[in-house]
């Protein structure tokens, strides 16, 4: 027993000695002294704060799939998280600069010195990331919300980070889009408050087609894709007649989409157009293709063959 308390005093009396040298060492950067122990507490606030941030983003996270039944629970705890996580950075940077006996105070000069480098070579950077924290705070892009760029980048909001957003696309692909291009841009947000879309598919029929008929065809091929919705009243399915073509009967069909199928128009386009094939041709319908048709007067033609070869 008597050796074991040697033992810890021996040890005490050890880790005094290497506080004493760490409170007492350092070096002096501009008439600031910084103690080893200053640097040794900074590195440990960074590292309780990446683990306290990683951990409470993963929670919140966590709850909101426990609690969410399909709504929009889960993007808002997605920028609670984020904003937590950066909010936990921002005070650990403070704490941690306060800790090495640094005078915030004297960071002003510093902050002039970082604009006059923001706006030489930064700008974009400060640009996209503030416009991340637009983003994550005024909720008009969520993470789910399905998209398209004036840069025709279409795609699903995976991740919306401090310098980009990550999109991927129907063919799973992964976009990163700078943040600033969602707020300076403009953006289709096929999936913001409403969660059915029309979506137009034209198509032509030779003159004479009975019209009773091909809107018959029309609303047959709709009722046969996965996808569009047939039972809203405020969303029918429709065929218009819509112009005179040179050899065709113009036509759209309108169809209104779910949020599963409006995530791949092209895809449920190419459906509904077999289907429509096939109701055209089951009432013999006719597509008709571009045709000319060429009038010789009468008269005498020479043909001139040329020297015989």
């Amino acid at each position: 027993m008597n050796e074991l308390r040697v033992i810890v005093d021996d040890f005490s009396r050890a880790l005094n000695a290497v506080w004493t040298l760490m409170s007492e060492a350092g070096v002096t950067i501009g008439g600031t002294r910084i103690m080893i122990a200053g640097v040794t507490g900074l590195l440990l606030i960074a590292a309780a704060a990446w683990w306290f941030a990683r951990w409470t983003e993963y929670a919140i996270r966590r709850i909101a799939v426990r609690r969410s039944a399909g709504g929009n629970e889960f993007p808002v705890a997605y920028t609670v998280a984020r904003l937590t996580r950066y909010t936990v950075w921002i005070i650990a940077l403070t704490v941690g600069l306060q800790s090495l006996g640094l005078d915030l105070s004297g960071f002003a000069l510093i902050g002039g010195a970082l604009g006059v480098g923001i706006g030489f070579g930064l700008q974009n950077v400060v640009s996209n990331f503030i416009s991340g924290v637009i983003l994550l705070v005024d909720r008009s892009l969520k993470i789910g919300d399905f998209v398209e760029l004036e840069s025709g980048v279409r795609g699903q909001v995976m991740e919306v980070s401090l310098r980009c957003t990550r999109i991927t696309t129907n063919d799973l692909v992964d976009i990163l889009v700078p943040n600033s291009e969602f707020v300076n841009g403009r953006v289709t947000n096929w999936t913001y408050d409403e969660f059915s879309r029309r979506l137009r598919i034209p198509f032509g029929v030779a003159y004479g087609s009975d019209k009773a008929l091909v809107r018959e065809a029309g609303i047959a091929a709709a009722a046969k894709v996965p996808g569009v919705i047939q039972s809203d009243p405020r969303r029918p399915t429709e065929v218009w007649l819509v112009g005179f073509g040179d050899s065709s009967l113009n036509f759209e069909l309108l169809v209104w989409l779910d949020l599963e199928r409006l995530k791949r128009p092209s895809a449920t386009q190419a459906k509904i157009y077999w289907a429509l094939d096939d109701e055209l041709a089951a009432r013999n319908i006719e597509i008709p293709f571009p045709q000319r048709d060429l009038h010789v007067r009468s008269g005498t033609l020479k043909v001139d063959g040329g020297p015989a070869g």
